[in-house]
């Protein structure tokens, strides 16, 4: 007892830092309960499936990542069209066009070749078929497909008179370097063209 005749004070309780997480950890959960925190409709995780949704089409995936330079995914792409709606030229030319990409010369020629037999009067078969063959070294006959290629479209396609003003101007002259820095356009159906990047 002290001198006032009182019981001795004691000092205010204080609650742990254990007890203070434990509140934090209710109110949380709590939170998650009542819809205002993360729960299973609006969690952190990636949305389910939908089934119901029309798939995009692996012919035009293909495209899209020819064009980003994903060559390789690309041939995948179109490996997976193909299980769906056969080999069809549009298929063809994408493999091709992919395998052209990939430094694959041989396997591209062949397939472009195979493009243009099932679709004779393609134009941008012809096309591809003409610029793997300058790929290759096959200058006097890479002309003659841009020459059809040309016919074909009618002279509409910019970026198939210029691969046949390129081919006849190396056919003429091999030796000159004029056009070395200019380089081949590959085209799509529907008249978008692009340019083939190396791989690393």
């Amino acid at each position: 007892m002290n001198n006032t005749g009182c019981a001795p004070t004691r000092a205010p309780h204080r609650p742990s830092a254990l007890l203070v997480s434990a509140i934090v950890a209710l109110a949380t959960v709590a939170a998650c309960d009542s819809g205002t925190g993360l729960n299973k409709d609006n969690g952190p995780y990636a949305p389910g499936v939908n089934l119901k949704q029309d798939a995009v089409d692996g012919v035009e995936v293909g495209n899209r990542l020819m064009t980003a330079g994903e060559y390789e995914l690309a041939t995948q792409a179109y490996a997976r069209a193909a299980l769906e709606h056969g080999l069809t030229p549009e298929i063809m030319v994408g493999m091709g066009t992919a395998n052209l990409g990939l430094g694959r010369l041989g396997q591209s020629e062949d397939m472009l070749r195979r493009a243009v037999a099932a679709a004779p009067d393609w134009p941008e078969a012809w096309n591809n078929l003409g610029v793997v063959l300058m790929e290759r070294g096959k200058t006097a006959e890479a002309e003659q497909i841009f020459r059809k290629a040309y016919a074909l479209d009618n002279g509409e396609s910019d970026s198939i008179r210029d691969n046949l003003r390129l081919a006849l101007a190396k056919t003429e002259n091999p030796d000159n370097t004029v056009g070395q820095n200019q380089e081949f356009k590959l085209v799509q159906r529907g008249g978008s063209d692009y340019l083939i990047r190396e791989t690393p």
